[in-house]
């Protein structure tokens, strides 16, 4: 019989820096407020029921790491859902269990508090991550949009030229394929 090399534990305050590493591409820009804005949610963790950060360790070294939170299905539904935040496995801890032991806690910690549905989001452009997911039974429900406030901004300024312009274009591609079906093509 094998014994598991991955461990998981809360996270502890020691553990920010590998965590800012870790989720970097997720935090907000520099260094500086990463760790601040990770330590201080570290810090705060027991004043947040229905809230915990795990740390997965592969034979003691630090392998990854998901922050747990509790929430309401929508605005429009009260049922509970356990969002898993940010799963995510050091590259050199990859493809030794750590993802599956990470949603392993997850998936746990939910029947746990009777929680009947867990929900994740992975990055779109992450075929690894989207692939993992849909393994492990995650389908997509919805698709996530997301752009900064003054793009949507403009774009909605400018919506109209644009919708004028779609339709010129339409109207040419029908007058075109209007024009080759009379001349046979």
């Amino acid at each position: 019989m094998t014994r598991s090399l991955v461990t998981m534990r809360e996270a502890r305050l020691s553990d920010a820096s590998a965590l800012a590493e870790l989720w970097q591409p997720y935090l907000r820009r520099g260094a500086g407020d990463a760790l601040d804005d990770l330590a201080s949610v570290i810090e705060h963790l027991d004043q947040e029921p229905g809230h915990r950060l795990v740390v997965a360790e592969y034979d003691g070294a630090f392998a990854g790491a998901v922050f747990l939170k509790t929430a309401a299905y929508s605005p429009l539904n009260p049922e509970l859902v356990l969002q898993v935040h940010n799963p995510a496995v050091v590259a050199e801890h990859r493809r030794h269990g750590v993802g599956k032991a990470l949603v392993e806690c997850a998936v746990t910690w939910a029947e746990e508090l009777g929680i009947g549905h867990v929900a994740t989001a992975t990055s779109s452009g992450s075929r690894e991550a989207n692939r993992f997911m849909a393994r492990i039974a995650l389908a997509p429900q919805a698709v996530l949009r997301m752009a900064p406030t003054q793009a949507v901004r403009a774009r909605l300024a400018n919506r109209n030229p644009g919708t004028r312009q779609m339709s010129q274009v339409i109207a040419v591609r029908r007058s075109l394929r209007s024009a080759r079906s009379v001349s046979g093509r």
